[in-house]
């Protein structure tokens, strides 16, 4: 059983130093499924403290140590992976299946790569063969505060709390407040595991509050951030007294390019990506650009394909989707979809309301508007639920145009069988990750964004570097090595 109302702090669970119960609500029955303890300054300044006196001799320990904790981690999920899927499961409304076959098992996978490419860091190296006496060491950033958002939960705090660890760094994890029990469950592999005291340390609380002061105490190095851009806008502005390093992960609006000789599964591929998770993925292809002369046949098609996606029960097996992950989100999206009818997009398929058959749960039905246009609100603003957007372009520079049209640059998506076509587009495309003809990126890959996607890099080497600093040394004694 989770312990849900202490924080894990120097190598403990301990209460909080003042009590601020929070509720955790289950999406799809409404119903309280735990309550957590938010935090205040002084669990965020013990939480720190831990980390600080325990970052000297963590950073000292050798690479290869800390690669055989972090694989104990690994042994800890193998021994508990159904907990952590229901974890999942019922803090954030993914249906069981997407729970145990997506969702939590992000954790072994990430993990694993971690550990493969960890071996490719070069911690300390001549800065050339003609300067042998200059070279660059690598070294861990300090304290790092992780802030994490409950969209993908596992899939976030592995891809930073692992490489931080392998870095040599020292943690301080706030995950979501939404949804804090795969986190929970998260620290006692880590405690199991036996990482040392103080090197990981666990506080929830909610952005203003334990989040504001990680982004503010002088003794964090780092902050960490994936979430909305408008946090991550305002974590960079509370950072920026003292100077820490900031990487952020934020949201998107991706378009997926349907040129006229797409593969024959392209759209509904596309369609059931941008559903997928309740369409809560900041890399959903939420803006489908479909060349003019198949246009009115993609519109069939998507329509076709949304109008079976199922919404369901998320304890029942299935693929079919969950619901979103508050009443909030829910109203949101609401407005969203209701705005689309207003500004004069044709809606083929959901609309506004709950599904057919359901009365309890933050469900939204899988939406489609066709005939939208790239200035219409629903193009532009992320939506963060299950409702696609589909405009028609011309030529390869108009789809260009139209894609790159948007504040937002995290994944962009093409869809043709003409190879020089996929590169120029891939190079064309103002966004950090492209992913063409349904091929997924391959393991060490880096996840990040431009624009207000934010910069980030997670995954792979890039993503143990990000918690790295590059010191560069002169007059190095080979001799004595």
């Amino acid at each position: 059983m989770i312990n849900t109302t202490d924080f894990y702090i120097n190598g403990a669970w301990v209460p909080p130093v003042a009590s601020r119960p929070c509720d955790v609500i289950n999406p799809a029955s409404e119903e309280v499924c735990a309550t957590i303890s938010l935090g205040d300054q002084a669990d965020t300044n013990a939480a720190v403290k831990a980390a600080s006196e325990a970052f000297p001799t963590w950073a000292a320990t050798p690479p290869a140590e800390r690669a055989a904790f972090v694989a104990k981690i690994l042994e800890q999920y193998n021994k508990r992976e159904e907990e952590m899927a229901q974890a999942i499961s019922v803090e954030m409304g993914a249906p069981i299946d997407l729970a145990r076959k997506s969702q939590a098992t992000c954790l072994p996978w990430h993990l694993e790569n971690f550990l493969e490419a960890v071996e490719a860091v070069e911690w300390d190296r001549p800065l050339r063969d003609d300067a042998p006496n200059d070279r660059i060491i690598m070294e861990p950033i300090g304290v790092v505060g992780l802030i994490t958002p409950w969209n993908w939960p596992m899939n976030q705090v592995t891809l930073k709390v692992i490489p931080a660890l392998l870095a040599g760094c020292t943690i301080v994890l706030k995950p979501s407040e939404e949804a804090p029990l795969s986190s929970l469950l998260f620290a006692e592999f880590v405690h199991d595991a036996g990482v040392p005291a103080g090197v990981f340390n666990l506080v929830n609380g909610d952005g203003l509050g334990v989040g504001t002061q990680l982004s503010t105490h002088p003794d964090v190095a780092m902050i960490s951030f994936t979430g909305s851009t408008r946090a991550g806008t305002a974590i960079s502005k509370a950072a920026a007294e003292t100077l820490k390093r900031v990487t952020l992960e934020l949201g998107g609006k991706g378009a997926n390019v349907i040129f006229a000789d797409a593969d024959a599964k392209a759209v509904k591929r596309g369609v059931l990506h941008c559903m997928q998770n309740s369409g809560q993925s900041c890399n959903a292809p939420t803006r489908m650009l479909v060349e003019s002369s198949i246009y009115d046949r993609v519109v069939d098609e998507a329509t076709e394909v949304a109008a079976k996606v199922n919404v369901g029960p998320t304890s029942e097996p299935g693929r079919h989707i969950g619901p979103v992950v508050n009443k909030s989100q829910w109203d949101k999206i609401q407005g969203m979809i209701q705005t689309g009818i207003d500004e004069g997009a044709r809606l083929v398929a959901g609309g506004t309301g709950l599904p057919e058959g359901v009365n309890r749960g933050y469900y939204v039905r899988p939406t489609v508007f066709a005939d939208v246009t790239n200035d219409m609100a629903i193009a532009q603003q992320e939506i963060f639920g299950p409702v696609l957007s589909i405009i028609p372009f011309a030529d390869e520079a108009e789809a260009v145009s139209i894609a790159n049209d948007t504040a937002y640059g995290l994944t962009n998506y093409v869809q043709t069988a003409d190879g020089a076509r996929r590169n120029r587009m891939a190079r064309a495309l103002k966004s950090g990750m492209v992913e063409m003809n349904g091929m997924d990126r391959a393991a060490g890959s880096p996840f990040g964004g431009m624009k207000m996607s934010g910069r980030a890099r997670e995954g792979g080497l890039w993503g143990i570097e990000e918690f790295l600093e590059v010191k560069a040394v002169s007059g190095w004694d080979i001799a004595a090595e």
